[in-house]
């Protein structure tokens, strides 16, 4: 298996399980929180409370999208500032996420993950360049 090989599969693994990451993220503030219960959570640290109907739409859609390879570098830039500002909320809490109200190196890190997945692109069995192919065909 050649570099190039490997890389693709490396940014599939790290796409998917991204992509898998905040699908689950989403649906917890869904199914779990409740979206009343999120947006009360996000009024109570001052956020606008429609901003939780963002993050929440953000989390499903881009995780959806990371998941089947559709526009990766774009959606991981675009939930970077999601994961920003989980960092910024835990920042008080402390360094371990395992703190109380958890703590701010998990989300950094995802933000991190984020970033090098913008970097390294879709990876191998995207839909992303499939569908732009069949565009294309079709305008010609």
């Amino acid at each position: 298996m050649t570099d190039t090989a490997q890389s693709n599969y490396a940014a599939l693994i790290l796409r998917v399980s991204l992509g898998s990451m905040a699908l689950a993220h989403g649906l917890l503030k869904i199914f779990v929180f409740t979206i009343p219960g999120t947006v009360g959570y996000f009024a109570s640290l001052g956020y606008p409370a429609i901003m939780a109907y963002g993050v929440i739409a953000a989390e499903v859609i881009g995780g959806l999208a990371l998941i089947a390879g559709i526009g990766t570098r774009y959606v991981s830039l675009a939930l970077v500032p999601v994961l920003i500002g989980a960092t910024i909320t835990h920042a008080g809490n402390g360094w371990v996420f395992s703190s109380e109200n958890g703590g701010w190196e998990f989300p950094a890190f995802w933000t991190v993950t984020l970033v090098v997945q913008a970097l390294l692109g879709n990876g191998a069995y995207a839909l992303g360049p499939i569908l732009t192919a069949r565009r294309q065909t079709a305008a010609a």
